[in-house]
């Protein structure tokens, strides 16, 4: 009547031979180069690297928090371990970066924009976007949060993302506009759309800094990578504003010459800044350019002390990416020196350029905070909370001349939009001012630098 435990096991097993032979036979009568399946294949790349960029930067900002939060640790036994930490460290990633990680010092973002560029070779292109310059990316940068550099993480989770998806295009056969091109600015977006848990900002990030133009092309590739990458990040840490909720809004009227104020010195000092990294990115001239040339280790070492003395002189709160601080600054409970503003500038110029991997994206909002609380002293019957949010987007805006970037990235993190016609107005009031100082965006300069010290070494980044 039933049939045996042999007999049903005898069954399974011809059926699902049965249907591997009829999943075989289905495989092979595909045409696995007509065009719907290629489309697929590529949608699939997409939307894996999309996830794989996602979770890398929830990932990388955990690794990043322990750093810091461990460096902080240390400085609690004694504030001076850092004229030892500090400047040792900065060494040691200075020596890491040239000898085995060539292509993953500074933000990452003018490697990424450079590989943008259709006149780079392949070469130069695979090298900076190649995993092994990722991974650099992340441990070096993390290292740098541990020996106490105020650099971001935003910055390189750029380059990584863009180095993600690269890397993924070589599983599928990708036209070569797409390869170099779509995959990169897919990257590049979802990126700063995980880090900042911002995807509006990582789409306008594509638009407005990465390529300075818009394909209609590359516009559904870009929107759903960001999408997944965003979703990934929610998924894993919730649904969460970057620095929380504000409620501070001004009246239109008076309170609007605020937004005037806050947007010239954010763009002026925004864009001494930038003038002072493009200055010594390039090479300075003179005695101290050719010592610094010659000697990269030993100026590492020197930022590194001067890095520790700034953080001496704020109290210890210069060190890092600056987001607890800003964040602390927003929600009106922050002890922190009145020069912190200014320290933390000097802190992420230093760290900047000493030659170690690290973004200026957080460093640049912290300042821009810390320069508000100082004008919130001159500036009455304005909410403070509104004061230091319009000089964080300023000062963003005068560093990156990205102004829609800047107050998309400070709208979505603060969730107040009622803000948005005050922060978009001071957004392009800095950049304005920063032209004055600095006449080109930063990170497309330093991308010129870059690919014109490439072609001088014969194509690949440099390991002297």
């Amino acid at each position: 009547m039933f049939k045996s435990i042999k007999q049903i096991c005898s069954e399974i097993y011809h059926q699902s031979c049965v249907a591997l032979v009829s999943l075989r036979q289905f495989v092979r009568e595909i045409n696995w180069e007509s065009e719907l399946v290629v489309d697929w294949k590529r949608r699939l790349v997409f939307w894996c690297g999309a996830i794989a960029v996602g979770v890398m930067a929830i990932l990388f900002a955990l690794a990043c928090e322990q750093a810091n939060g461990l460096f902080h640790k240390l400085l609690a036994m004694s504030p001076y371990l850092s004229l030892i930490i500090t400047p040792l460290g900065l060494v040691l990633i200075v020596l890491a970066t040239r000898r085995y990680f060539p292509g993953s010092e500074g933000s990452g973002i003018p490697q990424t924009i450079a590989a943008l560029d259709p006149k780079e070779s392949s070469r130069i292109r695979n090298s900076v976007l190649s995993l092994r310059v990722a991974v650099g990316k992340v441990i070096l940068t993390i290292f740098g949060l541990l020996c106490g550099a105020s650099v971001g993480r935003e910055g390189p989770t750029v380059q990584i993302g863009a180095a993600i998806m690269h890397s993924l295009g070589n599983l599928a056969r990708f036209p070569k506009h797409d390869l170099e091109k779509g995959l990169i600015l897919a990257g590049a977006a979802a990126g700063v759309a995980a880090a900042f848990n911002t995807p509006l900002a990582g789409i306008v990030f594509a638009i407005e800094e990465m390529s300075r133009s818009f394909e209609e092309h590359n516009s559904s590739t870009i929107l759903m990578t960001v999408i997944i990458a965003g979703i990934t990040s929610l998924a894993m840490l919730g649904n969460y504003s970057y620095f929380g909720h504000t409620s501070e809004s001004l009246a239109f009227g008076r309170e609007w010459s605020v937004v005037i104020v806050c947007g010239v010195v954010g763009g002026l000092l925004g864009g001494a800044f930038s003038r002072a990294l493009i200055e010594v990115n390039k090479g300075l001239v003179g005695r101290m350019g050719t010592w610094m040339r010659a000697k990269p280790v030993w100026f590492a070492f020197y930022c590194g002390l001067l890095l520790a003395l700034v953080g001496l002189a704020s109290g210890s709160t210069t060190y890092g990416s600056g987001y607890s601080e800003a964040k602390s600054l927003l929600d009106g409970n922050a002890v922190l020196p009145e020069s912190y503003g200014i320290l933390k500038l000097a802190a992420t110029l230093l760290s900047y350029v000493s030659g170690i991997p690290g973004g200026v994206m957080a460093p640049s909002l912290s300042t821009g905070a810390g320069i508000g609380v100082n004008l919130a002293h001159f500036i009455h019957n304005v909410p403070v909370g509104a004061t230091i949010t319009l000089c964080m987007v300023a000062y963003f805006a005068g560093v990156t001349q990205a102004p829609i970037t800047a107050f998309v990235i400070v709208m979505e993190m603060i969730d107040n939009h009622e803000m948005v016609l005050p922060l978009m107005a001071a957004a392009f009031i800095a950049k304005i001012c920063s032209r004055l100082i600095c006449k080109t965006p930063l990170f497309h300069t330093m991308a010129q630098n870059f690919m014109a010290k490439q072609a001088k070494v014969g194509g690949a980044p440099s390991k002297s």
